[in-house]
């Protein structure tokens, strides 16, 4: 009896990056950033070598650019998928949420309740883009093209970044942070650490709503 081979053929090696669209291996760029960001951030905090600090804020506006041009891709090459959307969340949580926590923990805000600022506002971009994914329908026109956000999009924390990196350029590090430090209770707070609570409860926001360009 002759052999016969299966119309199944077995999956192949990387078969899933098989798969991808061009759009999707530029924001794994902005997930590569974002991961630079938080090695360079812990390589700071053993050597204080202020140029790893600066590394590590350029990752941000590099990674912005990634996010922006994955987009632009996607529409020119018109290539969006719900794995796109996934891919571009999952970076940009680490890109734009987990990087700059981690610089700004670099920076000094170690505080007990910069700690809760740090995590609150990682829990916030978290919630955000989860809430955007599953929104994005219902928010889109005619041309399932979505409107507007409801919150401030979690690349605006690239503005964070900013200041923490004016504040390294000032030798505004460590105990030299801008507004001291508050002994509220058990734990310290720097009151720098304020600008990632408020980046993140915008963030949240339902009632703010943004027109997306």
């Amino acid at each position: 009896m002759p052999h016969t081979h299966s119309a199944q053929q077995p999956p192949r090696h990387f078969s899933m990056l098989r798969g991808f669209h061009l759009a999707d291996f530029v924001t794994l760029g902005n997930a590569a950033c974002g991961t630079l960001a938080v090695f360079l951030a812990m390589a700071y905090m053993n050597s204080h070598a202020l140029q790893q600090f600066y590394a590590a804020a350029v990752m941000a506006p590099l990674a912005f650019v990634f996010d922006v041009l994955d987009g632009r891709i996607a529409r020119w090459r018109q290539t969006h998928s719900a794995l796109g959307r996934e891919l571009d969340s999952l970076a940009d949580i680490v890109s734009f949420g987990v990087a700059p926590a981690a610089l700004g923990y670099a920076a000094g805000l170690q505080g007990g309740w910069d700690v809760m600022a740090l995590v609150y506002f990682v829990c916030c971009g978290v919630s955000r883009l989860a809430r955007y994914n599953v929104t994005a329908e219902s928010l889109s026109g005619e041309d399932a093209k979505v409107r507007y956000f409801e919150g401030t999009p979690i690349p605006t924390s690239v503005l964070l970044v900013g200041v923490l990196a004016l504040a390294a350029s000032m030798g505004a590090l460590g105990e030299g942070l801008w507004g001291g430090t508050w002994q509220i209770g058990p734990w310290v707070l720097h009151p720098l650490s304020l600008m990632f609570v408020l980046s993140g409860t915008l963030m949240i926001s339902k009632t703010l709503r943004i027109p997306k360009l």
